[in-house]
């Protein structure tokens, strides 16, 4: 403490000369009031004027937010070092107490530290003693980003009762997780101790935040999930407590974990922010799980102009001497400078006050049960205001359409007219992994995982009814066709493609309107007419370029073809051909199939070779050809999508979800199986009891009690207890058998009426009557393989009893002469 005091002392001397000096120059001494001054010693009039505008300004102290009172917790069922104190510990909060006297003495300016709150059972613990660094077994949790996302969601917030003071108690995060809320020391002394697990160099903070960081308000922020957030700058209204509200955060050094620069994180929103940000504005002190450091630097200038060297006995003040934090050197003529021989006892004494080392943390290890880590927000959901945005988060599973996230942006700050909505989903069947509704133009884009049935990665539309403007993506590897793209328009749907044996890579269609019919007019049974097909092919390096086609159109109602091959090397034109259908017939009445004027065609080079009238024939004759089987390829294509239109409702209306096997909760069928495994693990728990039974008790019951067994009445015990186990085993048998025979006249009933019914029968009736077949059998042979088996076996468990029989001990006296 001699160093900060000789500091403070050197701070108000040269504070003295700067005002003689502005006084001199006839300058007034204006500092703003709104922002508090770290580290120095305010003048008389200074104070008097603090504390006249601070009478003037109206606190409504909002009721106080536990989390915790003593209804609805039972202290007696916490452990020992919730509830008391050891010596070591109460050596600790004596080394505070003196501290803290020595620093209000020499600062008494300042507020006093936050060293020694109360925890659940109102005990006084040292603030690092309550940070527990735990190491989660979550591989999500490894990272500051995730662990702080976490804590921010797990928790609810409650603001502090008084904004300008530190809490009075601040409990263990074993009891914030259990009841999932806290003020902001609780959720920064949480992340802390996740952060310190997990290898990071964490501190909690305790100092000054702006309104907008204390309330956790965001309404004036950019949702950081919006697509592109505008840096807009609004004007914050002007707070009458502007630098004394009290905060807590998360400051994380450089260094550890690859972090390269010091950062500080807020834990109510998990957002990161750089140690010059103006939402913090001032720090106390800060302190981990070994050592508490005080801020001795001058925070006029909010945290910008701080120096987080913690090893800087200057710039900080520590508590302890067993601290990771080196110190700055000094040389011998400094050090005689500083201490001369009359305070030499006293700094001994206080170094050996203060050179042990800090306690261990009285909280227990840090637990998050999987449930709690899968449910994350309190009661599965969260909701987040930002700047004409809303944020709500559910937990996986809590909506039956797997919806776990959605956001909401609006045109105006008061959240009433809509834009656009973003919904994130999990574990949904159909892969739907987010839907984006463009509330404007009533645009929607679905985009979904791989693994769709129809391997559809994209699916842009305004309307699920068919033949409407749309356009899908699909994952070409998935496919076969090797599909990539298609857009449909109520008169076109063109289609691109890549890797394709025929290297086609884009088809349009152009379609006519929809002739009238009188029977049901729907789109697959009436199709829209093709007037024209369009064709395109990348480059084919086995052909040469003039036989390679580029482009081809079918104009089927004109009833010509059009090609457009590849261009050569070095050449800016490439060659064409037109085919024109026309059937026209001779002066004798025959069908005139090819002439000369029915190919218009232009050649790069024609004096290297003339196409002659049966190389054009047979080209027409194999366009034909293809396209019949484009417009067979277009129809199906058109099949294609009215099949995902009605997947994709009957996929929106089930909404399935798909669970994992190891989710015994939730997996019906792993239910069934541990149910049934439960089962026959209680029949075979029977069949052991059973086994254990003395098989003699209902025959020696109808004995005279306590009377003498003879032989006689031995005989008659054997032969009326094998009598009624062989006849106990051939009413097994019967049972068996007559079930057999039952199940065997059903199926045999329902073959008959097969064969009855056989004509009229749809193919739905067909796939049920087989189904039942198929499990009719599967009972059969079970009950076929259980009556031979018992068949098998029967003799022998026969034989067994028999021989138990003349070796129990009631009965081996009675029975030897028989054996």
């Amino acid at each position: 403490m001699e160093v900060l005091r000789e500091k403070v002392e050197e701070e108000e001397a040269a504070e003295r000369e700067e005002a003689a000096e502005r006084a001199e120059r006839g300058e007034k001494i204006m500092r703003p009031p709104e922002v508090r001054k770290e580290g120095t010693i305010m003048t008389q009039e200074m104070l008097r004027d603090l504390e006249k505008r601070l009478s003037e300004i109206e606190v409504t102290v909002p009721e106080r937010g536990s989390i915790i009172t003593e209804d609805t917790i039972d202290t007696s069922k916490l452990p020992l070092s919730y509830q008391s104190n050891t010596l070591k510990e109460e050596h600790l909060l004596q080394v505070a107490d003196n501290f803290s006297l020595q620093y209000s003495h020499l600062c008494p300016d300042r507020v006093p530290l936050f060293l020694r709150p109360l925890n659940e059972c109102q005990v006084p613990k040292f603030v690092s003693t309550t940070i527990r660094p735990t190491l989660m077994p979550y591989p999500e949790l490894y990272n500051w980003d995730s662990c702080a996302q976490f804590v921010a969601d797990f928790l609810s917030m409650v603001p502090l009762s008084d904004p300008l003071k530190p809490p009075s108690h601040l409990y263990s995060p074993t009891t914030v997780i259990k009841y999932q809320k806290g003020n902001c020391f609780d959720f920064s002394t949480l992340l802390c101790s996740m952060l310190i697990g997990s290898g990071y160099d964490a501190y909690c903070v305790n100092g000054y935040g702006s309104q907008d960081l204390c309330h956790m308000d965001l309404t004036r922020e950019v949702c950081p999930l919006t697509v592109k957030p505008k840096k807009e700058a609004e004007n914050a209204n002007t707070d009458p407590l502007h630098g004394l509200r009290v905060h807590s955060w998360v400051l994380v050094l450089s260094g550890k974990r690859e972090v390269p620069e010091s950062f500080f994180i807020d834990p109510f929103t998990a957002r990161s922010y750089s140690t010059q940000d103006d939402h913090f504005l001032g720090i106390e002190s800060l302190w981990n799980h070994k050592n508490y450091w005080v801020n001795t630097q001058d925070c006029w200038n909010c945290c910008k102009d701080l120096v987080f060297d913690l090893g800087d006995p200057l710039r900080w003040e520590y508590l302890l001497l067993g601290t990771d934090k080196p110190h700055l050197s000094l040389t011998e003529e400094d050090d005689n400078d500083l201490i001369d021989d009359d305070d030499v006892e006293n700094l001994d004494k206080e170094e050996e006050d203060r050179s042990f080392d800090m306690p261990h943390s009285w909280v227990e290890q840090i637990d998050i049960s999987p449930e709690a880590f899968e449910t994350r927000c309190p009661n599965g959901m969260k909701v987040i205001q930002y700047k004409q945005a809303k944020l709500e988060k559910w937990t996986p599973y809590l909506n039956r359409n797997g919806l776990v996230c959605r956001l909401s942006t609006y045109e105006d700050l008061e959240c009433t007219k809509t834009l656009e909505i973003k919904e994130w989903y999990q574990n949904r069947e159909d892969m739907l992994e987010l839907k984006h509704i463009n509330k404007i133009t009533g645009l929607i884009i679905d985009y979904f995982k791989p693994g769709h049935p129809h391997a559809l990665r994209v699916h842009s539309y305004t309307s699920m009814q068919p033949e409407m403007d749309r356009v899908m993506e699909f994952y070409e590897k998935a496919r076969v066709d090797g599909l990539i793209k298609r857009e449909e328009t109520p008169q076109t749907m063109t289609e691109y493609y890549q890797g394709r044996a025929d290297f086609l890579s884009y088809r349009h269609v152009n379609f006519g309107p929809r002739i009238k019919k009188l029977v049901m007019n729907s789109a697959e049974s009436n199709p829209r007419p093709m007037v024209k097909i369009t064709e395109r092919f990348f480059r084919n390096p086995a052909k040469p370029a003039d036989e390679d086609v580029a482009e081809r159109a079918f104009l089927i109602l004109e009833e010509r073809f059009q090609l457009r091959y590849h261009c050569r090397e070095d050449y800016i034109t490439a060659s064409k051909r037109e085919f024109l259908q026309r059937m026209e017939v001779d002066s004798k009445g025959n069908k005139i199939i090819m002439t000369p004027d029915m190919c218009v065609s232009f050649e790069v080079e024609p004096m290297e070779y003339t196409k002659k009238l049966l190389y054009q024939y047979e080209t027409m004759m194999q366009l034909k050809n293809e396209e019949k089987v484009s417009r067979h390829q277009a129809w199906e294509s058109e099949l294609e999508v009215l099949e995902i239109l009605k997947l994709r409702e009957e996929e929106e209306e089930a909404h399935t979800l798909t669970i994992s096997i190891y989710d015994t909760k939730r997996n019906e069928k792993s239910k069934e199986y541990r149910e049934a495994m439960e089962r026959v693990m209680q029949e075979e728990h029977l069949r052991q009891v059973e086994a254990q039974l003395d098989y003699l008790a209902p025959f020696l019951a109808q004995l005279p009690p306590g009377e003498k067994l003879t032989r006689g009445q031995a005989l008659r015990l054997k032969d009326e207890c094998l009598s009624d186990f062989k006849q106990r085993l051939i009413d097994k048998a019967n049972i068996i058998q007559a079930r057999f025979e039952k199940e065997t006249q059903e199926l045999q009933k329902q073959q008959q009426w097969y064969q009855e019914n056989q004509v009229t029968l749809t193919a739905e009736d067909e796939d049920l009557y087989l189904s039942y077949c198929s499990q009719a059998m599967f009972r059969i042979r079970i009950l076929e393989q259980r009556l031979n088996r018992h068949k098998e076996l029967a003799p022998l468990k026969y034989l067994a009893l028999e021989e138990k029989l003349h070796k129990d001990p009631r009965l081996v006296e009675f029975l030897k002469i028989f054996v």
